[in-house]
């Protein structure tokens, strides 16, 4: 039976019973023919490939390796290709309507797919090298696979394949970005109604921006767009718009803003970028809305598709972007929750750590501790520092950051003994660092000495008398000249080697101000304090306010917020403290203008916040009522918006892991219902002959003890035959303390998607499921995950047995 034949069987029975689509993924795969090379050849490339490795190459050993399918709400994008296979057509069209979203991930699962059903297909590798936009090497190699296949290509699909060929490969970035955009203008030239290259043209010029590439006029660029949406009003490009004007002129945008997440309303990315103008504009309840969409819409696809957060560009940068909003809109429980849900999502080496800037556990902790300081929930910070949402950390400037914040919850509490605590801990880091510094300054400034010394050490004459004379010769110019040289050799390398410490430094003597300045309030020394407060820098500029009125500046402190809100327009928290100032400096009529002001924007309001709470009396004494929040009314420019709940969740989830029974090593029937109630590690192997495989094996067998401790049992689906699961207990050695089961039928593989769709081979994995029988955390892909002390540490903090 040829490959093609076992293919197009495994993918119907996957598939044909599951999503609506894979009944025509089926046909389709049954029609599809074998690629170039003969079964014969696979199986020579397969026996020389490592298992879980891709036979085309390391480019696609990343990436997706699971089937797609057709989703629907990625677009109406139309991009004809050369194919017999109106299916192939179709992943295509949908590949790049997630390509418009920047959803890289699913836009090269869709190319991927359209290649598994055509692999003569050069758009299909056109269109993963476009989904590797942040990937320039995996790029690289996609756009080789699509140039070697191009004579299959139409004419206009070979005019994109050499347009981006050049941007990829040239040597200069700007040079690259120009000529993609002229090889572009030539689609057109030669298809004037090839609307997706005046998209991408459009794109190329902004994204163009950061290599150099001017927008010489925004408002021609914004005409080339005007020509795609006369033809297709809903197109996607509305994305580009909004980029085009965020930073120029963002009213411009709103007509796509109202159109962008409808335009392709399956893609998060396309909700959340009207946020971007609603933002610019002010308009944060707006703002908010479209956030939130992005957010439920991730969510619903990530727990459907079994994927882990930070997998999704873009996942993090929407929740902490909707976390800042929702605080100026007052929403500071919801705001609360979702911080607390980003740092619980699952956490991974590659994609999602506290010391990746860009990930879900960074992001997630540094808005947390924003929305503790600006909600005034000064109790429960100081909780949380002591959990896993905020506990210490080995990384300097979170840990800084921690201590910062615990202390100045103490110091808004007046509890001035726990505050001296914390400052006693900062000094204690700041002495140890400055002898560090010194001792390290030390050293490089001896190390420079050194260096200098032996490259302009004069060599000894042969002539002793010669040696002696210009030894008794006073000092000549030369020599002065190389004692400055020495010098300036010695504190070049001083400065640099002290920089990184007086950065630190600097660090930590700001939160010794600011915990100072609260002491020095405490005590009744307001001016000392506000001086504390200024050098600490990194204050919120309403409550620095507040702290000025505390300390007798109450005049000062009412124009810093009236300064702040004219600049600030439609944000809650300057305004309930501007109201609450007046109250208490006795200006009645100020305090109800300002608490009427603030009642405009309030429909969001989290009225037992601190902040608005203290209000409760202003509201009494103006006759409003209790609640006296005011129901906001929706403008008439953001569109038709579905309801929110209809696009997903607001918090993600862990999705349930699937039911199996197989047979151990020693004929015994295993099932997964076994480990009700308890949490287990599943470990799947690609049999005794991966060594990869037993490297995996030897790692996390010897600490199966320590994870029972935990709590944890582990245990090893392995690709073999259960009469070769024997093979792999000889192989280990010794008693092996994992139990084998054996899936040779790859059902169970397929289940957890651990395994290769498009290539028809299981891939490695690891995953965590708790004791509810649900996925907590996952690493699936060419290369088994080694790191047995991170799984048993991520483990323990996701379950919560830390």
């Amino acid at each position: 039976m040829s490959p093609a034949v076992k293919r197009t069987i495994l993918w119907t029975l996957l598939w044909c019973f599951s999503l609506p689509t894979c009944g025509a993924v089926a046909a389709e795969l049954a029609r599809s023919t074998e690629a170039d090379n003969s079964a014969e050849a696979k199986s020579d490339a397969k026996a020389k490939t490592p298992e879980g490795h891709s036979q085309h190459g390391e480019a696609f050993n990343e990436g997706p390796r699971q089937a797609a399918y057709l989703m629907g709400n990625t677009g109406n994008v139309s991009f004809p290709i050369r194919t017999h296979s109106r299916l192939v057509q179709q992943f295509i069209d949908q590949g790049v309507g997630q390509l418009h979203g920047f959803w890289y991930l699913e836009a090269e699962r869709s190319f991927r797919q359209a290649a598994a059903l055509d692999p003569k297909c050069a758009a299909a590798y056109w269109g993963m090298a476009m989904a590797n936009a942040n990937n320039n090497d995996r790029a690289k190699k996609f756009i080789k696979e699509a140039v070697d296949r191009k004579e299959n290509a139409s004419d206009r699909v070979k005019l994109y394949i050499e347009a981006l060929d050049k941007k990829l490969n040239a040597k200069d970035k700007k040079d690259g970005f120009e000529a993609y955009i002229k090889s572009l203008e030539k689609v057109v030239y030669d298809y004037p109604d090839d609307i997706e290259a005046k998209a991408f043209i459009a794109l190329e010029m902004w994204q163009g921006r950061g290599s150099g590439v001017k927008i010489a006029s925004h408002v021609a660029v914004d005409a080339l767009l005007s020509e795609v949406f006369a033809k297709n009003p809903m197109h996607p490009c509305h994305h580009y718009r909004i980029h085009l004007w965020d930073y120029e002129k963002p009213e411009r945008a709103l007509k796509s803003s109202a159109l962008c997440g409808q335009a392709a309303p399956g893609i998060a990315h396309m909700w959340h970028m009207p946020g971007h103008i609603f933002s610019r504009l002010k308009r944060y309840e707006d703002a908010v809305w479209q956030q939130e969409a992005s957010a439920r819409t991730d969510h619903a696809h990530m727990m459907r598709d079994q994927l882990l957060p930070d997998q999704i560009h873009n996942f993090a940068h929407n929740n902490e972007w909707l976390i800042r909003n929702m605080m100026f809109i007052g929403r500071v429980s919801d705001a609360l929750d979702l911080a607390k849900n980003m740092i619980s999502l699952p956490r991974h080496p590659r994609y999602n750590l506290v010391t990746k800037r860009s990930s879900s556990s960074h992001y997630g902790r540094t808005r947390l501790f924003q929305v503790l300081s600006q909600g005034e929930l000064w109790k429960e910070l100081i909780e949380l520092s002591d959990s896993p949402y905020l506990e210490p950390t080995d990384e300097f400037p979170e840990q800084i950051k921690r201590l910062r914040y615990v202390g100045r919850a103490h110091g808004w509490l007046g509890d001035i003994s726990e505050l001296a605590a914390i400052r006693s801990e900062l000094q204690t880091l700041h002495d140890k660092l400055s002898q560090e510094k010194k001792e390290a300054v030390t050293k490089a400034e001896d190390e420079a000495a050194n260096d200098y010394d032996e490259k302009n050490q004069k060599p000894d004459s042969d002539d002793k008398d010669t040696d002696k004379a210009n030894a008794e010769q006073p000092e000549s110019k030369s020599d002065a000249e190389n004692d400055k040289k020495r010098k300036e050799a010695i504190e070049k390398a001083s400065k640099k080697e002290a920089a990184e410490f007086d950065r630190k430094l600097k660090r930590i003597k700001q939160a010794l101000d600011e915990l100072d300045g609260h002491a020095k309030l405490a005590a009744g020394d307001g001016e000392e304090a506000l001086k504390l407060f200024k050098s600490a820098g990194e204050i919120d500029k309403w409550q620095l306010a507040m702290l000025k009125h505390l300390a007798g500046q109450t005049d000062q402190a009412i124009t810093d917020l009236e300064d702040y809100i004219d600049g600030h327009a439609g944000e809650t928290l300057p305004l309930a403290y501007l109201a609450e100032v007046f109250w208490q400096a006795d200006k009645k009529d100020e305090a109800r203008k300002a608490f009427e002001k603030l009642q405009q924007i309030s429909s969001s309001i989290d009225l037992d916040a601190p902040p608005y709470k203290r209000l409760a009396p202003l509201a009494n004494a103006f006759n409003f009522p209790a609640d006296w929040r005011k129901a906001s009314v929706d403008a008439d420019d953001i569109g038709d918006r579905p309801n929110l709940d209809d696009l997903g969740p607001f918090r993600w989830q862990p999705f349930r892991a699937p039911s199996w029974t197989l047979e151990d090593s020693d004929g015994q029937t295993a099932l997964s219902s076994e480990f009700e109630g308890q949490p287990v590690i599943y470990i799947f192997f690609l049999g005794h002959g991966c060594l990869h495989c037993a490297e995996q094996l030897h790692a996390f067998a010897p600490q199966a003890e320590k994870f029972r401790e935990a709590g944890i049992e582990m245990i090893a689906i392995s690709s073999d035959k259960q009469t070769d699961l024997s093979k792999s207990v000889e192989d280990f050695g010794s008693l092996i303390p994992i139990r084998l089961v054996s899936d040779s039928e790859l059902d169970v593989f397929k289940m957890y998607r651990a395994f290769d769709d498009f290539e028809n081979q299981p891939l490695h994995g690891t995953f965590l499921i708790d004791g509810d029988g649900n996925i907590r955390w996952q690493d699936i892909g060419h290369e088994p995950f080694m790191d047995h002390e991170f799984v048993l540490k991520e483990a323990k903090r996701l379950l919560g047995t830390d």
